[in-house]
């Protein structure tokens, strides 16, 4: 099974580079993961529809991202049906043509190499200033959004296809 784990996240914007700092510190926790043939990372600051490139040729795909919702700053969120975020209530991407809404696009224009299994961590963001370094909240998440990708990641390297 061929994996993807991206960082979505301007990392000049304050909590807004949650996801690239969730993905270097679960690389630097589980580094013998990482090493593993079939994991590839990658750290995109504005993806858009290069999220599809991104995307291509991967069988399973974990996308970690700053999210906007009423929750406190540093709250993770774990959504494992990609479709869950197109709801508004939900928790929402702090960049413009957003995870949820590329997703959607290539569903509706029936973009046929899109992983099977799409996993997205949101990480709750607080503040999103050009410059800023991540809030204390957000900081104090990082680790626990590496364990929560290392958790997701050994349940679809261990999963078996029925």
């Amino acid at each position: 099974m061929k994996i993807v784990i991206i960082g979505v996240g301007q990392t000049m914007r304050g909590d807004d580079g949650a996801g690239p700092a969730a993905v270097k510190a679960w690389g630097e926790r589980y580094p013998r993961t990482q090493e593993t043939a079939q994991i590839r990372t990658e750290i995109e600051e504005l993806p858009g529809l290069n999220l599809l490139s991104l995307l291509q040729g991967s069988d399973a795909a974990i996308i970690v991202d700053a999210v906007q919702s009423k929750n406190k700053p540093g709250t993770l969120h774990l959504v494992q049906d990609d479709s869950q975020f197109l709801s508004r209530d939900k928790a929402q991407s702090a960049h413009n043509l957003g995870i949820q809404e590329t997703l959607a696009l290539a569903r509706l224009l029936r973009f046929e190499d899109l992983p099977e299994l799409i996993t997205i961590i949101g990480i709750e963001v607080g503040n999103v200033a050009l410059g800023e370094n991540l809030s204390i909240e957000v900081k104090n998440a990082i680790p626990k959004a590496a364990d929560l990708i290392e958790k997701q990641l050994q349940s679809l390297l261990h999963h078996i296809p029925e």
